[in-house]
């Protein structure tokens, strides 16, 4: 218990300097560069999918008014890009934005305060879970409209052009909306003019609760589609963390230098509702067997399979992530429930400055 509670005090305090290229020196016995990587990867995937699990769970109190869209089953991805970029670089999501929120470095407290409605909240209680922005963290912001941040990332990729900075502008969204016709706008501009963009299609294979066979034509690939329209594109398992690492990073390096934008689309698999925090799959849009077959390539056992097993990782390191992880939950309700409401005679301020 000693050994957890020191571990624990020296995350907590890198938690409080957490840059998402730094260093971090691992708890324990877990030495070397690689290791440590490893050992952030599989925390931070731990770290959101035990978030998201007490968001549901705590979902029924009604403390939380705003919908919530849940990424359970989807973690890697956000755990692995935001490993990849830099605190500076900027990052914009769509409705199911928690885990994109948390890989990009955004503040757990003021995310749980803010989809409690609390003034303390990242956006003083006025935006709720699918409305976060932490711009000390490079999270320019999430939206409820379907693509509606596509043409933001692409605007914000001219304007890091526009700056000469090597910063990487990073828009995440799912395979709907590869439906919108602003979707085709902004890659194009973003490949004529070869900004600092990288695209992340999380495809999960629904939108709602439409399967792609009946959004788009059989066969169709999507990353292929991308690449025709002139953006280097290519597909990865969504729930593999090493895997989604790599590419994302290598897509990084890429655009730094100078090598315009760059799609990456994983495939992975969301377990709950929608919307919501329950499970849905007695209503028929999925077989059971698609879901476990599913469940099975869970990403968390995965990344703490590959931890142990090939990293030199041990079950007592998994066991002080989660101790870690419960306490830094319980002390951001703590903060949700103890925080104020915003007051009435600032529904209507500005909360960032032009």
């Amino acid at each position: 218990m000693g050994r957890v509670l020191q571990e624990g005090r020296l995350y907590r305090r890198l938690l409080l300097v957490h840059s998402v290229t730094a260093t971090i020196p691992v708890p324990g016995n877990a030495e070397g560069s690689a290791r440590q990587l490893a050992y952030r990867l599989v925390f931070q995937t731990k770290r959101i999918r035990m978030v998201e699990e007490a968001i549901a769970d705590r979902y029924t109190e009604w403390k939380m008014r705003c919908p919530t869209h849940l990424s359970i089953g989807q973690e890697a991805v956000s755990a692995a890009v935001g490993e990849a970029l830099r605190r500076n670089d900027l990052a914009v999501s769509g409705h199911r934005a928690h885990g994109h929120y948390l890989g990009k470095g955004g503040d757990l407290k003021r995310m749980i305060a803010e989809i409690y409605g609390k003034a303390t909240g990242c956006c003083a209680g006025k935006g709720g879970s699918m409305h976060l922005v932490d711009l000390d963290a490079g999270f320019v912001g999430s939206t409820a409209i379907v693509s509606g941040t596509i043409p933001v990332g692409v605007g914000l990729g001219l304007s890091i052009q526009l700056k000469r900075t090597d910063q990487v502008s990073v828009v995440f969204f799912g395979d709907g909306a590869i439906e919108e016709g602003v979707f085709y706008e902004s890659v194009n501009f973003a490949a004529l003019k070869r900004l600092p963009v990288l695209f992340v299609c999380e495809n999960n294979m629904y939108s709602v609760y439409s399967p792609l066979h009946v959004r788009q034509p059989v066969g169709r690939r999507i990353h292929d589609m991308v690449s025709a329209m002139g953006v280097p594109s290519r597909h990865g398992n969504g729930n593999d963390v090493r895997q989604v690492y790599d590419m994302t990073r290598e897509a990084v390096e890429k655009i730094r230098q100078g090598g315009g934008p760059h799609f990456l689309e994983f495939e992975t698999y969301r377990w709950r509702e929608h919307c919501g925090p329950n499970y849905d799959n007695d209503i028929g849009y999925r077989s059971p067997e698609e879901f476990e077959s599913w469940k099975y390539h869970d990403p968390v056992i995965t990344a703490e399979r590959w931890y142990v097993e090939q990293q030199g990782g041990t079950p007592e390191q998994l066991r002080t992530m989660e101790s870690l992880i419960c306490q830094e939950i319980d002390d951001a309700f703590q903060f949700a429930e103890q925080s104020p409401f915003p007051e009435q005679d600032e529904a209507f301020t500005r909360l960032f400055k032009p």
